[in-house]
């Protein structure tokens, strides 16, 4: 019989011998200059563990315990056992990148108890998510367009086959592929289940689902994303994987509540829709030439900004592949990795965790980087250690949350980011916007109204004045204008839009930016656009244009993006379109161009419309001496009641409004004067 204190020092004489072992295991590690683990205190990772059956692991006493992505983390008890070889060899031939620790015999046995787990999941999965790769390729082969997907659906739901769910999932994954469909969409209505995929960046419905079909599938989504089926109340997330000609396309999954049943969205994260190569973005060609000269120098700070949805992740994947070459290391940290890589070392956020942006970047410096990009600067310390990486030698690539490429520096000067250290870490702010671009196959040309040829026109007019060079496109102002608007087709799912382009805008930090960078209080976005006008790079607007008259894109696709009026002012300052018919018959000079005002009278002070009026129809004018003071005058005039609406706003004292009424003088005086 075994007594207590028996009992007691067995157990006493066990925690000496794996505290032995450890030991032993840690100073052999050291020698031989591989990391030390303990898995006494960490999860494993189910899907890491299925890479090495169960068999095959024991006799090499080896266990895989953690993945992201492609890389994996590799248990073993002595590095040079054949058998491990071996297994590490196969995997790396698979396309895995693995990481060795070495562990003790107890960390071994945790890891394989594992096994028994996995096991008993399989087991219950067994036939849920049967998603085969030839029968995604066998569906992405003969789905064309929309109604090829209803038709394959329609015959499924009809079918009453066993599989039926496995083959919805199926049909729906392969669709989305063949389609290009970043998202789908699954939208419970009282009767019915609304299935739409986001095509081109906008939602196409499919089909409807039945109620008692759409329960199968929700739950089917929830048990393979790692959800809790019983959880109906609150907000999922979750993921999954799906293999496509040998690539991994990761599925996330968002599952909320609703008024009928639980919706689903579904991100499909394909390798191919965002390898894009940096050529094909859509960049203008002299800010291609531009960006490619910043991105490869060996530090500064490189800033796409843009709203969720506008391909920023896509444009630094894209920089990153072009300036890769096996001489420089470039890691980034991301939430999450959308697409992996190849010899670039890639981070995933784990905020569960607290492995955030800032402790990626914080660990990444440690490494010993060229090139880093950080998915996205939300806060003063993000920001700050990304700017002080810039400044220490490295290249840093980032995303901000603002509307244009002025707003990234007052969103930084606001986080509290000094105008000086900002002025010299920042290189270049990017902004862009996706557009859908017309189906070449059924694309016809559309005449424009009266006032958006006014409008088109005043735009080139406005780039023309600063010195924009539109000539390169064979784009002038007074040119015939040939415009096209989308139809529909069997090649484009009756859409009349068929892939997407960018449009895209830029400033450099040069000694202009970084002077305005300075003043106080901190420089609006407008002053910011102004003060780079000199660096000659067409704004969004203006690439819309570029991309609507090279018959790119339509109008209306355009002006659903951004705001064409912007550069122009309101709609008072594009000129009458009647006015257009009468440019051959004017006269030099310019007392015509303010006649409505002179009829108006000039003794009063001018409203905002008149203002905009007579700047629009100056601009309008072949310049003179008289015109180009006119046009600075009203230029200064609109910045001067801008400062005094800022100023009243924040009911600061104010002591510009005796400056307002000497511009306003001036201008009515020397209105008066060109009129007679």
């Amino acid at each position: 019989m075994v007594t207590y204190h028996e009992d007691e020092q067995n157990k006493l004489l066990a925690d000496l011998r794996s505290q032995e072992e450890e030991s032993l295991i840690q100073n052999t590690a050291n020698q031989l200059g591989i990391p030390y683990r303990d898995l006494s205190g960490e999860s494993i990772n189910g899907d890491a563990l299925r890479l090495i059956e169960e068999p095959a692991a024991r006799t090499a006493e080896m266990a895989a315990f953690a993945m992201v992505g492609k890389k994996i983390d590799i248990a073993v008890k002595s590095p040079t056992n054949d058998n491990a070889i071996n297994e590490i060899n196969r995997l790396e031939k698979e396309g895995y990148e693995t990481t060795l620790s070495m562990v003790s015999q107890r960390s071994l046995d945790k890891a394989w108890g594992r096994y028994h787990d996995i096991s008993q999941s399989e087991s219950a999965r067994g036939g849920l998510l049967d998603i085969s790769d030839e029968n995604l390729q066998e569906i992405v082969a003969h789905v064309h367009k929309n109604e090829d997907v209803r038709e394959r659906l329609k015959t499924i739901f009809e079918s009453h086959d066993t599989h039926q769910v496995s083959k919805i999932m199926e049909t729906v994954f392969g669709s989305a592929i063949a389609l290009g469909s970043s998202d789908v969409h699954l939208e419970p209505e009282e009767t019915f289940t609304r299935l739409r995929l986001r095509e081109d960046g906008v939602l196409q419905e499919i089909t409807q689902i039945n109620p008692v079909i759409y329960q199968k599938l929700l739950n089917r989504v929830k048990f393979i994303s790692g959800m809790k089926l019983t959880n109906t109340e609150t907000a999922q997330d979750g993921r999954f994987t799906i293999f496509y000609k040998k690539m991994e396309v990761e599925v996330r999954v968002a599952v909320a509540p609703g008024a009928y049943n639980e919706s689903i969205v579904l991100r499909i994260l394909n390798p191919e829709g965002l390898a894009q190569d940096f050529d094909k973005l859509g960049i203008e060609p002299r800010l291609f030439k531009i960006i490619e000269k910043e991105i490869a120098k060996p530090n500064g700070m490189i800033l796409t900004t843009g709203p969720t949805g506008s391909g920023k992740t896509t444009t630094l994947y894209s920089f990153l592949k072009h300036i890769y070459s096996s001489e420089i290391k470039i890691i980034t940290i991301e939430d999450p990795i959308e697409y992996h890589l190849t010899g670039i070392t890639q981070e995933q956020v784990h905020h569960e965790k607290g492995f955030d942006f800032l402790a990626g970047l914080r660990a990444a410096l440690r490494q010993d980087p060229d090139v880093i990009m950080v998915g996205e600067i939300r806060d003063k310390e993000t920001a700050t250690i990304a700017i002080n990486a810039s400044l220490t030698g490295h290249m840093v690539f980032s995303t901000l949350h603002t509307n244009g490429a002025a707003g990234t520096i007052p969103r930084l000067l606001d986080l509290g980011i000094q105008p000086g250290i900002l002025a010299a870490a920042l290189t270049v702010s990017l902004a862009q916007r996706l557009i859908r671009k017309l189906c070449v196959d059924c694309k016809k040309e559309l005449p424009l109204t009266p006032e958006q040829e006014a409008l088109i026109r005043a735009i080139i007019k406005n780039a023309e004045r600063i010195g924009k060079d539109y000539a390169a496109y064979n784009i002038h102002s007074d040119m015939p204008f040939v415009t096209y608007g989308p139809v529909g087709c069997e090649k484009c799912g009756n859409t009349g839009y068929k892939g997407r382009d960018g449009l895209f805008e830029a400033i450099l930090t040069d000694d202009t930016i970084a002077k305005i960078m300075a003043k106080v209080p901190t420089p609006t976005e407008r002053e910011i656009k102004k003060a780079s006008e000199h660096q000659k790079i067409f704004t969004m607007i203006e690439d819309g244009v570029i991309k609507i008259l090279s018959g790119i894109t339509s109008l209306d696709e355009i002006q659903g993006v951004v705001d064409l009026a912007e550069d122009v002012g309101d709609t008072n300052s594009i000129p009458d379109p009647s006015s257009l018919q009468e440019e051959g018959n004017r006269t030099s000079g310019i007392s015509s161009s303010v006649s409505p005002l002179t009829k108006r009278g000039l003794g009063g002070v001018l409203q905002e419309g008149e203002r905009s009026t007579a700047a629009s129809e100056l601009h309008h004018h072949t310049p003179t001496q008289e015109t180009e003071e006119l046009l600075v005058l009203i230029d200064y005039l609109k910045t001067l009641e801008h400062d005094l609406e800022n100023q009243q706003r924040l009911n600061h004292e104010v002591h510009i409004e005796e400056q307002l009424t000497s511009i306003r003088n001036n201008i009515e005086t020397m209105l008066r004067e060109v009129a007679q």
